[in-house]
This record gives structure tokens, C-alpha cells and sequence, in this order.
């Protein structure tokens, strides 16, 4: 049975991901380290998992992988030394706070040769999928226009008042509200459509409930194909019907409420009605990571350590450009 380790508990996520893991069979999960003394004794009374140091798990011959699920602020030194120790990682996103860090990463990570994943789950949902295989088959013609919208109400129902307060605080995380979910849809715009050449954004603090903390935002970016992009992200919506519109010069996709309508000239698809999924989302990143580990010679497309640090490198360049009310080019 495949063994593998936790570096640092505090992401948000984490407890989904201890779940995941005690509902497997083919895994076991023993070790962890934990900075924060109390968090550690947590982790160890309600889950059952033994802390230990980061030096005796990176050091277990036994270890094969580990899961980094730490602040953003401690990826470096616990990716690098995992690295050079070999270990199979998932990185929680973001992988960095910004380019510099990111960019050492991906080189160790590269050098390496270990399996790499981390958290960017919306490549995997079926209708996403479905909107690459449109845009691959030029179904809207020559591609104008994008719109990415993922936001939720966290900072309204005060998600990081506690527990998770370190991810609403910039020095820790690398970024606010904006970048904490914007990520997801960044890595999916350029997945889509290729690059991200330049931007700009503009970015809000609205309640204030987490100090100057950016809690929402929008983004404007120039792709490298010429497409014009903008990317909205943040804490402070009770609703986001409206989550991808891309539109060309023969038609458009949109989701709305989780589902796709299309219009497409050269593909003959009417607008008024949502499209009819078959295929299934795929297992989220961290169960594709989990699979990899377990059955090595049938793992699944696993994303790239340096298509992570690409979207470490134009969210760093929105933010600046966001301070400095600049244009940035990546």
C-alpha cells in the first residue's frame, strides 16, 4: 500500500482531502506536520493521523508522496525540499505568491521528475470540457471576446473569521478574495484560449471585515491570440448565474446556472437550448493525484508544474498592475 504525507493542514480545503483519503483503500495516510501547535493537535485528535516533522517524513523511504495543503508563504522551502527528496507532491493552489517563487519551484519540481498536481478543479467539469472541444473545433468562428466570472458570499458569511483567517491575509496567502478565486478561472481562460499577454485590474476591499484585504475584483488582459478578456473573482456575491460567455465571429458559448448553451454557425447549434451533457466531470485533481500514486503506469493528464507557475506569473502582474493603475505586460 502506497504511503503518503501531509505538509501543513491549514488550507481550507484540507479536511475534504482527509476525507477523500480515509474513503480509499489503496492509500495509507500516517504522517504529518503541522506549523501551528494547536491546529497539529487537532488534526491528530479528530483524524487519527501521527504528526511528525518535516524532516522525518521528507527522509521515510516509505513516504511516496506528500500533500502540501500549507500557507501560500511556506510553498517554496516545503516544495523545494520535497523535491530534492523525491516525493511525489499535490500542491494546494496557488503554487506560489508570485513569480519568482514559482518559477524556482517549477524548475525543482522539472529537475526532479516527480508527479506534480495541484487544486485547479474546473478544467475537469464536464462542461468545461465540453467548451475546450468547441473551441478546438473553431465553433464560434474567430474567437472576440471572454468572461470569466467565479465568486462565492465568504466574506459575507465570515468563512475566514477563524480557522481559516491566514487565506484573507495577503503575507500568507499571496493574494485576497481575487486571487484566491480567480485562480481557477485564469488557469481556465488560458487553457481555453492560449496565453495571457497583458492586463490591468481593479481590485475592492467592501466590508472591511478582513482589514484592507482585497475581497472582490475585475480584471481586464489582452491574450496573446488578441482575444480581450475579463476575469471577475471575489467574497462578496450571493449569486453567480453567469460564469463563462465567449463569443466570436460565428457565434458564442455561455453557462449559465451550471449549464451551456451554444450558438454555432458553422456547427449549426441553436442558442435556446442548454446542451446535453454525456460525458462526466472527471475526478477532481487531487483523486487524479491519488490514482497517479497508486497505479503508476495508468495515471491520468496531470497539470504542469509550469502551467502552475504561469498563472502565479499573471496573477502577480494583475495585482501590481491593480496597485500602481498600470497596464502590465506578462
Amino acid at each position: 500500500m502506497t504511503t503518503i504525507a501531509f505538509l501543513g493542514t491549514s488550507h481550507i480545503h484540507a479536511p475534504d482531502f482527509f476525507r477523500r483519503l480515509k474513503a480509499r483503500d489503496d492509500l495509507s495516510t500516517v504522517l504529518f506536520w503541522e506549523a501551528d501547535p494547536e491546529r497539529a493537535k487537532r488534526t491528530a485528535h479528530e483524524w487519527g493521523f501521527a504528526p511528525s516533522t518535516r524532516e522525518a517524513i521528507l527522509s521515510n523511504p516509505e513516504v511516496a508522496g506528500v500533500i502540501i495543503c500549507s500557507e501560500t508563504r511556506l510553498h517554496e522551502e516545503l516544495v523545494t525540499a520535497s523535491a530534492q527528496a523525491g516525493k511525489h507532491m499535490f500542491v494546494e493552489k496557488p503554487l506560489g505568491m508570485g513569480a519568482r517563487d514559482s518559477r524556482i519551484m517549477q524548475q525543482e519540481i522539472l529537475k526532479a521528475g516527480v508527479l506534480f498536481q495541484t487544486g485547479f478543479f474546473m478544467r475537469n467539469q464536464a462542461v468545461q470540457r465540453r467548451v475546450h472541444d468547441l473551441l478546438e473545433a473553431e465553433a464560434f468562428g474567430t474567437v472576440t471576446r471572454a468572461r470569466l466570472s467565479n465568486c462565492h458570499s465568504g466574506s459575507l458569511a465570515g468563512w475566514f473569521d477563524s480557522e481559516w483567517r491566514w487565506m484573507a491575509d495577503p503575507a500568507a496567502a499571496g493574494v485576497g478574495a481575487f486571487g484566491d478565486l480567480g485562480y481557477h478561472i485564469l488557469d481556465l481562460l488560458q487553457w481555453h484560449l492560449g496565453p495571457a499577454a497583458a492586463g490591468t485590474a481593479l481590485l475592492s476591499t467592501v466590508t472591511g471585515r478582513y482589514g484592507d484585504c482585497d475581497e472582490t475584483g475585475e480584471a481586464l488582459l489582452r491574450m496573446r491570440s488578441g482575444v480581450i478578456a475579463t476575469l471577475a473573482a471575489g467574497w462578496v456575491d450571493r449569486h453567480d448565474p453567469v460564469t463563462l460567455h465567449i463569443t466570436g465571429t460565428e457565434g458564442h458559448a455561455l453557462i449559465r446556472d451550471g449549464k451551456l448553451y451554444v450558438h454555432s454557425g458553422p456547427l449549426g447549434l441553436s442558442p435556446d437550448l442548454a446542451q446535453a451533457l454525456t460525458e462526466p466531470d472527471l475526478p477532481h485533481p487531487f483523486e487524479q493525484f491519488l490514482d497517479a500514486l497508486s497505479a503508476p503506469g495508468n495515471s491520468p493528464a496531470l497539470l504542469s508544474p509550469v502551467e502552475a507557475a504561469e498563472t502565479s506569473v499573471v496573477m502577480e502582474g494583475l495585482y501590481h498592475a491593480a496597485r500602481t493603475r498600470t497596464w502590465v505586460d506578462f
